[in-house]
């Protein structure tokens, strides 16, 4: 009898070995061979980078400062180091100091010896790792741990990115069918439950455990702090104190904040998702804690994968906005990315949007019924954000969304600012470093979502008009959203709208000081009554990125609600390369005829603008209409960084993208308010 019953217990403990086998280590050993930097060498061997003949990278160019005309500074305002704990699972081991030197201009090498060097040097930057993580693997490297709390650092530290998907899944919830019946794309509020702090793995084995994490929590605060003021110089790069407010969605979804402050007079703690429920208790605990002297912003990322919720009338947590939340928000969240690694989030095709650059990297398409998660949602596009702002103008007598654009790679390699096509290393990691890992067969039942290759862009850059390089000067152009973005060229834009622009400014050497007197600049907002019937001009100047392609075409982008309450949109192109002219029946530029060398991606040199420059009226105006309008600055053709890596590995460019892009700039909207 002990005999059946000790054989009927080994057999349980083979069967149970053979599950924990096959259910993990088995899975486990498979992620680390096809992701892991261990295995990254073996796969960038296989890419031939002389195949390509690159720009080489230039210098800093520092501008004499203050200038009352204003300078364009370049920067990025979102990028993750080593110390982001989803950054280090993904195999990346570059630190803050790391990010710092890069963003000057030094190369840095990624998992598996793919060289990052930036095509000119920032002038500003701020370091926004996940403040959930803080605290939580401080402790890791210290002697006598427990076989537990060992346990729960290698599970913290080892680059594998399906332990980061163990250790996600639960906070991130799992996505629930919606209403068939209700419309959609319209988002149905839910009530969550935040996680609780402390619920980390490291945080929660050993002695004293989530009191370790909370203390730590503070001390990798200050470290950030310490390294921002070491590396800040003004007039050469400004580091901007910042960190990611980072609540969790359902499959891969996004509802997350980059929190920017002023000075280095900042809160004793970063505060994060595990500390507040939703945006709007973030921000009153911000206000709460921020004390004299400090001063923030917050910035969202990544509508286009909030399932709807960044410009619904519901937080996080189910909770609905009321007006004093609207006015914290109108007061604290003047910006928005419109652009980042994670694709395009201007517009959708088929959601409200009609024009077809908004089908420029983007791979959502319109919500279907009773879906909540992967498509595009009415709510889930920065213009439809802006719309929505026009229609809670009209109930609360205030618009709470007049949200200026910015830029940003959200990159987790450290490598702030990398956005070259020819340049792009992945943005996680050794997942995807190097070409043969970006461009790897995908599962055919993974949503095109998940891919690197249709999903991943290289990223966009964050531009700035600002008299002079320090924290204060940037701080103050973002906050009254002085600012553009870009796919990731450094063309130069400059837009402004004023009542009384002469219409010879246009040949003006002296326009900006011009505009600057007679219009608003981006991000402004004109007043109108009755008395104005015409409309007012609307000055746009374009110059190219001397490192990339010539400029295409202009166009120019208005919303507005109709006599019947309902959103309306229309893109109409305002100026056009080659001496081309605007066709009046399409409202677009002919096309120039430029073309790229996919065998080398070269592009053409015999057409496109090196500057395009138009004052502009809106033949629709109407004076007792609230609207807003904004630039969009195209490019010529150029290669997208799919196509470069395609040229690397010796093979045709992959048919499952465009082998194309047309790069471009947004800039910040102008409001046109009517006075009555």
């Amino acid at each position: 009898m002990f005999k059946k019953i000790g054989l009927g217990v080994i057999v349980l403990l083979l069967v149970a070995i053979g599950y924990v086998w096959i259910k993990f280590v088995f899975p486990l050993q498979t992620s680390a061979d096809r992701n892991g930097p261990d295995t990254a060498g073996r796969d960038y061997a296989l890419q031939d980078d002389s195949r390509l003949t690159l720009p080489v990278p230039q210098a800093a160019n520092y501008q004499a400062a203050p200038n009352p005309d204003m300078n364009l500074y370049w920067g990025e305002l979102h990028v993750h180091t080593s110390e982001s704990f989803d950054a280090a699972l993904f195999g990346n081991t570059l630190s803050i100091e790391d990010a710092y030197r890069f963003a000057k201009g030094e190369p840095l090498t990624v998992a598996g010896g793919e060289v990052m060097q930036l095509s000119r040097p920032l002038d500003f930057l701020a370091i926004t790792d996940h403040a959930e993580g803080f605290g939580t693997r401080t402790h890791c490297d210290e002697p006598n741990l427990s076989l537990s709390e060992r346990v729960a650092c290698w599970l913290a530290n080892e680059p594998n990115p399906m332990i980061f998907q163990l250790l996600t899944s639960k906070i991130r919830g799992v996505a629930e069918p919606g209403d068939p019946s209700k419309p959609a794309g319209v988002f149905e509020p839910k009530i969550r439950q935040p996680p609780k702090s402390g619920s980390f793995p490291t945080c929660r084995f050993g002695d004293g455990a989530f009191e370790r994490c909370y203390a730590n929590a503070a001390s990798d605060w200050d470290r950030y702090i310490n390294f921002a003021d070491k590396y800040y110089e003004p007039g050469e790069l400004t580091t901007l104190i910042g960190y990611e407010f980072s609540p969790g969605l359902p499959e891969q979804g996004k509802h997350h904040r980059n929190i920017i402050f002023r000075s280095n007079t900042v809160p004793e703690r970063a505060i994060s998702s595990l500390d507040v429920p939703n945006a709007i208790e973030l921000w009153k605990g911000l206000e709460a804690t921020c004390g004299e002297g400090c001063d923030f912003l917050t910035i969202p990322h990544n509508p286009n994968k909030a399932w709807g919720l960044m410009y619904s009338r519901y937080t996080w947590d189910g909770q609905e906005y009321n007006e004093t939340d609207w006015r914290l928000r109108q007061q604290r969240e003047p910006l928005a990315e419109i652009f980042q690694v994670k694709g395009a989030q201007e517009c959708a095709l088929g959601v409200g949007a009609t024009d077809e650059e908004c089908a420029f990297e983007q791979v959502f398409d319109p919500c279907q019924p009773g879906e909540t998660t992967g498509c595009a949602f009415e709510t889930g596009f920065v213009r439809q954000g802006l719309k929505v702002g026009l229609e809670l103008e009209r109930e609360l007598g205030f618009n709470p969304l007049q949200t200026g654009f910015i830029a940003a790679t959200d990159s987790h390699n450290s490598n702030p600012g990398d956005v070259e096509e020819w340049d792009f290393p992945g943005a996680v990691g050794a997942i995807t470093s190097s070409s043969a890992r970006r461009l790897r067969p995908s599962p055919e039942a993974q949503a095109p979502y998940k891919t690197a290759i249709k999903f991943h862009t290289s990223g966009g850059l964050a531009a700035v008009w600002a008299p002079e390089n320090t924290r204060e000067a940037i701080f103050d152009a973002l906050a009254r959203r002085e600012t553009y973005a870009t796919s990731g060229p450094r063309m130069a834009v400059r837009f402004y709208a004023g009542w009384d622009i002469d219409k010879a400014v246009v040949n003006d050497p002296n326009a900006v000081q011009s505009v600057m007197v007679d219009g608003v600049p981006m991000g402004g907002v004109l007043r109108t009554n009755n008395s104005k019937q015409g409309s007012p001009g609307f000055f746009v100047w374009a110059t190219r990125d001397p490192m990339d392609a010539p400029l295409q075409r202009v166009q120019m982008i208005k919303g507005w609600i109709d006599a019947e309450g309902q959103p309306q949109e229309k893109v109409v192109d305002i100026a056009c390369a080659d001496g081309l002219a605007v066709d009046l029946a399409t409202g677009r530029c002919p096309d120039n005829g430029a073309t790229v060398d996919l065998n080398s991606c070269n592009f053409s040199t015999g057409s496109g603008a090196n500057e395009l420059k138009t004052l502009w009226h809106d033949p629709d105006f109407d004076p007792a209409q609230n609207a807003f309008y904004y630039v969009r600055a195209l490019m010529n053709p150029t290669c997208r960084w799919s196509t470069y890596d395609a040229i690397r590995l010796g093979r045709e460019p992959d048919p499952r993208v465009p082998a194309t892009i047309r790069e471009r700039a947004w800039t910040s909207p102008i409001w046109l308010d009517h006075e009555g």
